[in-house]
């Protein structure tokens, strides 16, 4: 019999939280986010499911895009990072894909290019973010290029990206919108600004085009407790079982490093999973799980395929009872929180040695 561990995904869920996306941004066209194999939880299975209900999705490059392509997803896809060489335009057009224009480069390969058909170009401002994009002083010009350019079908979607939109106390976020304004006021075509923290918690920044990401998958982006984030549904659970419960008295010690000493006489469960199936190594002691529904907490280092429980505090624990790492009933930024990282992280790097199963509907 194989071991329990599974990431469980709840597609019901995946098209709730699209629904709240919707809900909150009713005038604009929702572009569901799918790259990094759907943060973790399968980009095939994923984006299967979203094909019917959103207007476009996107990834972040063209591997990811003809993957789906491949697994006949047919809604139209952005590739948020543009495009690398003058030959995956080429591919991009073929199968009907959407471009994001950051810099001269690409700016001149499409331009320059000999296309099967036009595509649809999306042109990334740098309003502070400082990662992708053109300057906003260059954005009127790129625009009047694009629009001047054989190779671009339709409208140009004028777009730019949040650095801090996370947390609703920021200024940044405030500054990027005006600046945004300020550049796209006077340009033709749809606009594009909020990502998932914008969906939840800066209406102002929902114009056309809406971006969910994070948010589809259940989780929220924002630094503090909102109410919008609060109608969220996990889509992943990870789930293990216990293999062995054993009793120590106190003084003993758990784990590589013997890092957790018993202060009692101590009952500790082990659970077949561990960093070789995506917990997060650095999770330290305390950090939370739930054992048949009931909080306890971490006891010892994480190993490659094993984690220690304290389960003393439980009643009736045996061998083969579910355990949940995060998901329904345990926010995956809690225990991200406990391992010095973010939720993101956690789903991301899920690897392929833990089975992702797709719940009945």
């Amino acid at each position: 019999m194989s071991r329990a561990n599974q990431a469980r995904l709840d597609l019901d869920a995946l098209r709730h939280n699209l629904g709240l996306a919707r809900q909150l941004a009713p005038g604009s066209r929702v572009m569901c986010v799918v790259k990094a194999n759907a943060y973790g939880h399968g980009a095939v299975t994923i984006a299967r499911a979203l094909d019917p209900h959103t207007d476009a999705l996107a990834v972040a490059c063209i591997e990811e895009a003809l993957e789906l392509r491949e697994a006949g997803v047919v809604s139209p896809i952005l590739l948020l990072e543009g495009w690398f060489s003058a030959d995956e335009l080429q591919v991009a057009a073929a199968q009907n894909l959407w471009v994001m224009i950051d810099n001269e480069r690409q700016m001149q390969w499409l331009e320059q290019a000999s296309l099967s058909q036009p595509v649809t170009c999306w042109l990334k401002v740098d309003t502070g973010m400082h990662r992708l994009g053109v300057a906003p002083q260059q954005a009127a010009t790129f625009h009047q290029r694009l629009l001047a350019c054989p190779n671009r079908r339709g409208e140009v979607v004028t777009c730019t990206h949040f650095a801090c939109a996370d947390e609703p106390d920021n200024p940044m976020t405030r500054r990027q919108l005006a600046q945004f304004e300020a550049v796209s006021a006077g340009l033709q075509g749809p606009r594009s600004a909020a990502n998932s923290a914008g969906v939840l918690a800066w209406p102002d920044s929902c114009y056309d085009w809406i971006r969910p990401g994070y948010m589809l998958y259940g989780n929220s982006p924002l630094a503090a407790p909102h109410p919008n984030a609060e109608a969220l549904r996990p889509v992943m659970t990870l789930v293990s079982s216990v293999i062995s419960v054993r009793e120590i008295e106190c003084g003993e010690t758990v784990g590589y490093g013997a890092t957790w000493t018993a202060q009692r006489t101590s009952r500790i469960a082990t659970v077949s999973i561990g960093y070789g199936d995506g917990y997060p190594r650095l999770a330290g002691n305390g950090t939370p799980v739930l054992v048949n529904g009931q909080r306890a907490p971490l006891a010892g280092r994480v190993s490659m395929d094993m984690i220690t429980v304290d389960v003393t505090e439980l009643e009736g624990v045996n061998i083969g009872d579910e355990v949940v790492l995060w998901g329904q009933g345990l926010a995956a930024s809690e225990v991200a929180a406990c391992a010095d990282t973010i939720g993101y992280e956690l789903t991301t790097r899920m690897p392929a040695r833990t089975p992702r199963v797709v719940l009945a509907s």
